[in-house]
């Protein structure tokens, strides 16, 4: 299964508040904690019970779901905050650091499954068979995390959120790590112990290598890596059609959480007044701020001079002796 590219566009490009956004990442996460609940649950306890090592392991892994719901819960919670002289940026990168935490969780959790599994495959001869339902149950957690993955990738995209993406996808990665420990129950029954703990070994390279894209994805966000060329394109578009700008140049983006912050170089006519050039230069800003999802732009204003016009240029003063 390929790592998903976090990906936040949404068909609806209204602007979304912040109390919205944290309003809908509350929500959706308290849904996957109750579901998460329910499944691990029953996953652990049919799984002991029935002796299938695959439906323990897709237990744990549910169970790794609640701990990253009240990761991401928490890290609403405080990147929700207004800036403040420690962070006069504010606090979006909660939310990276979020991802990233889901990233080293996933990690944890499939290295696990993968050593669980390798132990059970030295000793094939010792493998149990497992009870018919270990595989209902299995088939029903599979159906219950797809619906869950849906619903709250439509939210994470509604409200463009990154870390609801990959709360999302980890979802997901649960819905097919059931199918994967569905298949290998089935062998199971038919006759093939061993396809039980291989189902298990599958689930856990599964499980760290999602682990290991959204950890490195979001640690390439911590570092200040820029926003794709698209979006970079449309910001300078934008800058460009404000009355007065001649040019654009030299901009710069970075991710903070899941707005951006950015700075550019404009053009405006040389024969401007200062302040002239500093309305321009402000109504960019302003424009910018509210059609992207850009928390501050910094501008410097350069001349430009008309093609048209003669314009000497200045020499320093001579130096007297």
């Amino acid at each position: 299964m390929p790592i998903p590219t976090i990906n936040t566009e949404s068909d609806d490009d209204s602007p979304i508040s912040p109390a919205e956004r944290a309003a809908a990442a509350s929500r959706s996460t308290w849904v996957s904690v109750v579901v998460n609940v329910l499944l691990s649950t029953a996953q652990i306890v049919v799984g002991v019970l029935s002796k299938s090592q695959g439906l323990i392991a897709d237990g744990i892994h549910s169970l790794s779901d609640l701990v990253s719901d009240f990761v991401v819960l928490l890290a609403n919670r405080h990147s929700q905050k207004d800036a403040d002289e420690d962070h006069p940026y504010g606090h979006q990168r909660f939310e990276t650091a979020a991802s990233l935490a889901l990233g080293v969780i996933l990690l944890a959790v499939g290295a696990g499954m993968l050593w669980s599994a390798a132990v059970k495959l030295e000793n094939p001869e010792a493998i149990p068979q497992v009870h018919i339902v270990a595989l209902w149950v299995a088939l029903g957690a599979l159906v219950a995390k797809e619906l869950l993955f849906r619903y709250m990738l439509k939210v994470a995209k509604r409200v463009k959120s990154s870390m609801l993406v990959a709360n999302a996808w980890h979802a997901r990665s649960d819905a097919a790590s059931s199918l994967v420990v569905s298949v290998g129950i089935v062998g199971n029954l038919l006759g093939y112990p061993i396809l039980d703990p291989i189902a298990a070994l599958i689930v856990g390279f599964m499980v760290a290598k999602m682990g290991w894209g959204f950890g490195w994805d979001a640690l390439h966000d911590l570092m200040d890596r820029a926003v794709d060329e698209a979006e970079t394109a449309a910001i300078r578009s934008t800058i460009a059609d404000t009355p007065g700008v001649k040019a654009v140049h030299d901009i710069r983006t970075r991710k903070m959480g899941d707005m951006i912050v950015a700075d550019a170089h404009i053009e405006v006519d040389a024969q401007l007044t200062v302040e002239a050039g500093h309305d321009i230069a402000v109504e960019a800003r302003r424009r910018v701020m509210q059609r992207h999802r850009v928390l501050n732009l910094m501008t410097h204003v350069d001349p430009w001079k008309r093609p048209d016009l003669d314009h000497p240029v200045a020499t320093p003063p001579t130096a007297q002796p």
